[in-house]
């Protein structure tokens, strides 16, 4: 979710509303501070999800592919882990006191979510079946399995991503034809549940049945709605047997959360933000991203920034491009409205600069020595590809600094130019957690409110919530 698909998204939601969509203002650009945030991985210069979520969440740079570990792991190289694990804001926010969720709309243990709660030298190794023999033999566990053993204490879980936690003898519950993937017999949904109080715990795998749950009587929720990611919105079935949508699972999650009065962490990821952009579908972007300004809109209705810290940051950019000199008001995914190419073409005003979209300009170009004419498409279906320079089977990811939204208590902090790990250390200072839990006084004003007096006399209340938003995956 770089700068330039923010912008674009800015205009692509306000058209849905009927506006031209320049003026209009996503729910965290309404946020009073803003900075920018340095994504490199300590080994790429263009980084990819799992480092950077490690980044922001660790507050720790460390290589691309590498979760929950610090510089010194070799990606792919369980005996180098040893000494290298870091805690993330999960971690400390649990020793807290505090309740703790995930939500996203990619699989649970994909690159993001599992920088929150898991310490493994390779981001693929979601199941069992996906370590190498020669790796498993010095003890790494897999991604999935470190969620139900490791992370105990992570009250609500929702998003995609079922196969990782089910033995390969057993069918889908949804799609029948599909096994799960695990190779060691276990069934992880129902051990997480077993491991939690009977009357309090649900796992629920449909729209139905998420929205049966009671908040006020569920404290812990395990919900997996596909076997793989989540669908992208614009797929996604919205009767009992379909999905809930990011809006709903953040709303469903505060409720559980926001039960305990010390305060809780909640990251929301629209992970599939980078999905459409992957895909070099523009439409599947901007329209993920309309799905995470409404959770964060939601987020921000059900919270108050007197004792809230919400961040909306990503963890990367895409070669995605904004251009031309269209009109103001004309659709964000149509064609440049008042000109042509050098060629005489007419071309989109959204563009990739690498990505499966350009193999059919290549392909064009072998055929009639010219670019696609796009003067009769639909450049504004779900399915169109935006028209890319290098061809490649998917878009690569952007290294070009990212935004970081904030509002609420400390959000003052964010300012300038920051290095990506520089935001799990103010979502600590804010919170109270790991080290800062020292320098917290409670003051005793005679109202026994648990206010907290602030290395910077500034005053706030005890049970201080963080929520991480984040716009992206991969």
């Amino acid at each position: 979710m770089g700068v330039a698909t923010v912008s674009a998204g800015r205009i692509y939601v306000g058209q849905l509303a009927g506006k031209t969509g320049e003026e209009f203002q996503l729910s965290w650009e309404m946020f009073p501070h803003v900075a920018l945030s340095k994504t490199y991985n300590t080994d790429a210069q263009v980084a990819d999800s799992a480092g950077t979520a490690c980044a922001f969440l660790s507050g720790v740079k460390t290589k691309a592919g590498v979760v929950g570990l610090d510089d010194h792991a070799e990606r792919g190289n369980c005996a180098s882990t040893e000494s290298a694990a870091v805690d993330s804001i999960v971690h400390l926010s649990q020793r807290a006191g505090k309740s703790t969720g995930i939500v996203t709309t990619a699989r649970v243990t994909h690159a993001t979510p599992a920088a929150a709660y898991a310490r493994c030298p390779e981001r693929d190794w979601e199941s069992n079946s996906d370590i190498p023999e020669e790796e498993a033999v010095f003890g790494c566990k897999d991604i999935a399995l470190q969620l139900v053993e490791n992370a105990t204490e992570v009250q609500v879980v929702l998003g995609g991503g079922r196969r990782e936690f089910m033995p390969n003898t057993t069918a889908d519950p949804q799609s029948k034809i599909y096994f799960g993937k695990r190779t060691d017999n276990r069934n992880l949904i129902e051990e997480w549940v077993a491991l939690r109080p009977e009357e309090t715990t649900q796992y629920v795998y449909n729209k139905g049945q998420f929205d049966d749950i009671d908040a006020e009587k569920i404290d812990y929720l395990l919900g997996l709605f596909d076997r793989t990611h989540m669908n992208f919105e614009s797929e996604r079935d919205t009767l009992d047997d379909g999905d809930p949508s990011l809006e709903e699972m953040t709303e469903k999650a505060i409720e559980i959360l926001q039960k305990n009065e010390k305060g809780y962490f909640l990251m929301v990821e629209g992970g599939r933000i980078d999905h459409g952009h992957h895909n070099g579908q523009a439409y599947d972007a901007l329209n993920e991203l309309n799905q995470l300004h409404l959770a964060v809109a939601k987020a921000k209705e059900m919270t108050s920034e007197d004792d809230t810290l919400i961040i909306v940051t990503a963890d990367h950019s895409h070669t995605f491009s904004f251009g031309g000199y269209p009109d103001r008001g004309n659709p964000i995914l149509g064609l440049v409205n008042n000109g042509v190419g050098s060629d005489g073409l007419p071309y989109t005003t959204l563009a990739y600069a690498n990505g499966p979209g350009a193999n059919k300009v290549s392909h064009s170009f072998n055929a009639t020595d010219q670019r696609p004419n796009n003067t009769d498409v639909d450049t504004e279906n779900k399915d169109y590809e935006q028209d890319a320079l290098v061809p490649l089977n998917l878009e690569t990811h952007g290294g070009e600094d990212v935004a970081i939204y904030a509002s609420g208590p400390m959000a003052h902090l964010f300012h300038g130019v920051h290095e990506q790990n520089y935001i799990m250390h103010v979502m600590k200072y804010a919170s109270c957690v790991g080290y800062n839990k020292e320098h917290c006084e409670i003051v005793d004003n005679g109202t026994n409110d648990g206010t907290i007096h602030y290395p910077t006399f500034l005053t706030f209340i005890m049970s201080i919530s963080v929520l991480l938003f984040r716009g992206f995956l991969v």
